[in-house]
């Protein structure tokens, strides 16, 4: 690279002091000084964004397990994998030998970014006052500098999905990368999906409501049929803008911010994802999507075992909530939750495991090791966590395996991903290797430190 001539630097500020006041003669001289400064220097970082993997055991998922391989990252992506690579001579090499790569994970269903400490109040924000929100959007909200984000992604999570919660229409849901300085460098998808949150499984013994008497519950069928109306009332509304459009002296209607939110669901071109929990309301919710033509993903499905061949006829992938929680109904047994993804996989439901929550994100793949441990496919249960969410969220061509051209969202661990006792020891985002420093990480060299002072 060809260094700047101090000459031309002097003479530049020298002509724009003679004709222009000092601070404008300084402001020239910087611009001339940033003008002449060699476009090359883009090209002097090149070697660091080439990075080769290598003596690295691959699961790419989809396809089967490289025993010893290399993986070359440029710009991000992923440019080859394989073995008997030839390894670009300006590439970082990154001796994995004992090592295994996978895709990094995807949580299907998260609070991140949303939810700091469940316990006070003014650090949680993944809801809004009122039943009837589609104009919230989660990406508002999200904290970039979430203390949860880099456990979770120490723990080999790349991306989440954000989702409020609230209400009858919580909002719009967003596709976030555990990375970026900003709110809006983490998107994704900004506006991934509606987020409708149906009623929960009723339990027959009743609980107290306090002394103004018990309460009437909403019931699945009342919710879809007020959706019903609120979707009418959203194409009415825009067959009268179109018509004031074609017919200048029609009126437009008077703004309507309900209806604007829900004008993308109703042209079938925003997806709604459905919290739902008994068989019956999702035998109920099945019809509803048919009838309103709704792209729909369903959410929790605590009972799907039991109504898995109409799902899978319906064509609808489902988002398995978190298997920290009881049964609903404990007539369906202890084990119910843990068989609900088995079940469903069987049938040929396309699934996808979640953490439903921000403080235990990192918890992700061993959801789907306890599906596993009860049934599941350990190659099915791994796709569950990497490409089959990359799927269902329409992301399958960027991440969710480890294939050339796609971004190179690689975990490298030194034994199985949902095991347990894994140690995660290097993840990279989009080709950059992130810092896996954490306030878990913080804590136990605090108290290491402590324990090496006693000695002394």
């Amino acid at each position: 690279m060809k260094p700047i001539s101090t000459n031309k630097i002097i003479n530049a500020h020298k002509i724009a002091k003679i004709w222009f006041s000092p601070l404008i003669s300084l402001i020239l001289a910087g611009l001339v000084v940033l003008a002449l400064f060699p476009a090359a220097s883009y090209a002097s970082n090149q070697s660091s964004r080439v990075r080769a993997i290598i003596n690295v055991k691959i699961v790419p998922v989809i396809g089967q397990p490289l025993e010893s391989g290399s993986i070359i990252i440029k710009d991000g992506l992923i440019a080859d994998l394989g073995s008997n690579l030839s390894i670009p001579p300006e590439a970082k090499v990154i001796d994995a030998k004992g090592l295994t790569a996978y895709p990094g994970m995807i949580d299907g269903y998260s609070s991140l970014g949303l939810v700091e400490i469940s316990g006070v109040a003014a650090t949680v924000d993944n809801r809004e006052t009122g039943r009837i929100n589609p104009q919230v959007k989660a990406i508002e909200a999200l904290r970039y500098d979430s203390m949860h984000i880099p456990i979770a992604r120490a723990n080999g999570i790349v991306a989440a999905l954000v989702a409020p919660s609230g209400g009858l229409i919580a909002g719009q849901s967003t596709l976030i990368k555990l990375s970026g300085w900003t709110n809006r460098q983490m998107a994704i998808k900004e506006s991934f999906a509606m987020v409708v949150e149906l009623p929960q499984i009723r339990s027959g013994r009743r609980s107290f409501r306090g002394f103004g008497g018990q309460q009437p519950e909403v019931t699945t069928e009342k919710a879809l049929d007020e959706l019903r109306e609120l979707f009418h009332q959203a194409r009415m509304y825009e067959k009268r803008r179109q018509a004031a459009r074609n017919n200048l002296l029609l009126p437009l209607p008077e703004f309507d911010e309900t209806s604007h939110f829900l004008l993308p669901v109703v042209k079938g071109e925003l997806p709604v994802i459905f919290s739902v929990h008994g068989d019956q309301d999702i035998i109920q919710l099945i019809k509803f999507v048919k009838e309103e033509k709704i792209k729909a993903i369903f959410y929790g499905v605590e009972q799907g075992f039991k109504v898995a061949r109409e799902i899978k006829e319906a064509g609808i992938p489902c988002l398995i909530g978190s298997l920290y929680g009881l049964p609903p109904v404990w007539e369906d047994g202890y084990d119910s939750l843990f068989l609900n993804p088995v079940i469903l996989n069987q049938a040929g439901v396309k699934i996808a495991f979640s953490s439903s929550s921000s403080s235990s994100a990192k918890d992700l793949p061993y959801h789907a090791a306890k599906a596993a441990a009860f049934g599941l496919d350990r190659t099915e249960a791994l796709k569950a966590v990497t490409i089959y969410p990359a799927e269902i969220f329409g992301v399958d061509d960027l991440m969710g395996s480890l294939e050339p051209g796609k971004l190179a969202n690689i975990v490298l661990a030194n034994g199985d991903l949902l095991e347990l006792g894994t140690k995660i020891e290097k993840v990279f985002i989009e080709g950059q290797e992130i810092d896996l420093s954490n306030r878990y990480t913080e804590l136990l060299e605090k108290f290491q430190k402590r324990e090496q002072e006693k000695q002394l």
